[in-house]
């Protein structure tokens, strides 16, 4: 259903040396690259930084969040122990969330973006 996510920047290249790092944990790659934009996949839905269009200050979207699938809880707690060693900020540690086999971890991404990396089972 979802193609791609993307994520306001104010520093382009920071935020690219930032999801080079953590989406080489999960296989992805960059497959799109622009003055404004990257663009990063692991054969499934894509991820993208950009600046803004608009020309205004990227900000984070309070309540928006974007969340990536892995396959175990080992991937989930390295995907977070990563974004922290690369400068992210902690939103929640990795462990089970609810009832439901949900098992996950928050953080946000340099520009305050939220992400979360899930396994359901």
């Amino acid at each position: 259903m979802i193609g791609y996510v993307t994520l306001g920047t104010n520093d382009l290249s920071r935020a690219g040396k930032f999801y080079d790092a953590l989406l080489a944990e999960i296989g992805g790659k960059r497959f799109m690259e622009m003055e404004r934009n990257i663009a990063w996949s692991n054969g499934g839905a894509g991820l993208a930084v950009c600046k803004p269009f608009d020309g205004k200050a990227a900000t984070a979207g309070n309540g928006m969040m974007v969340a990536l699938s892995v396959d175990s809880k080992d991937k989930v707690a390295a995907l977070h122990r990563k974004a922290l060693e690369l400068g992210g900020k902690d939103e929640g540690a990795p462990g089970p969330r609810g009832t439901s086999g949900f098992y996950a971890a928050y953080f946000r991404d340099l520009d305050g973006n939220k992400l979360c990396a899930f396994v359901v089972g």
